[in-house]
């Protein structure tokens, strides 16, 4: 198994990745044009963890600049694991790969949100160091619609305006 980065020929199996955690995707063309608009981001990186052309996992992670001081912090956005590899050290190696792409982009901490119900999804980050933060800040979400309702539209169209274009 090798570690590398996501390319559009690889949507298909992201979808079932994706649906394996509960998130069913719109279609392949739909993803393919996500990993695009990741690859080409010079701030954003997609892993793949290929078996001989079988795909056992996906990691998104993207970097953002603190405001107040100086540096950046990288983000997991995304971290799937085939429910058929799971325990098998897959994630480790997906997440080391986010970890040194952050690093290697001047960030000085790594964050991740995992959903409630994932228990098993929590104590893997713990193992692996990262600190449970509940209780010591919250997160807020709002939903935003899209006014012309052309979701291929904004995200070709959020491609072109992301920051280093």
């Amino acid at each position: 198994m090798r570690i590398r980065p996501a390319q559009s020929a690889d949507a298909e199996a992201i979808n079932e990745l994706l649906d394996q955690l509960g998130y069913p995707q719109d279609g392949q063309a739909t993803t393919a044009a996500r990993i695009r608009c990741w690859v080409d981001d010079p701030a954003s990186a997609a892993y793949v963890a290929d078996a001989q052309g079988d795909l056992y996992g996906v990691i998104a992670v993207h970097i953002c600049p603190f405001f107040e001081r100086d540096a950046a912090w990288g983000r997991i956005v995304a971290l799937v694991v085939s429910d058929r590899v799971r325990g098998r050290g897959v994630g480790s190696r997906l997440v080391a790969a986010a970890e040194s792409f952050a690093a290697s982009h001047g960030c000085l901490r790594m964050e991740v949100t995992s959903a409630d119900r994932r228990p098993d999804a929590h104590k893997f980050y713990q193992r692996r160091g990262y600190v449970h933060q509940a209780g010591k800040s919250s997160r807020f979400l709002r939903d935003l619609s899209a006014s012309n309702g052309n979701h291929d539209q904004i995200l070709s169209e959020s491609c072109l305006k992301s920051p280093g274009r």
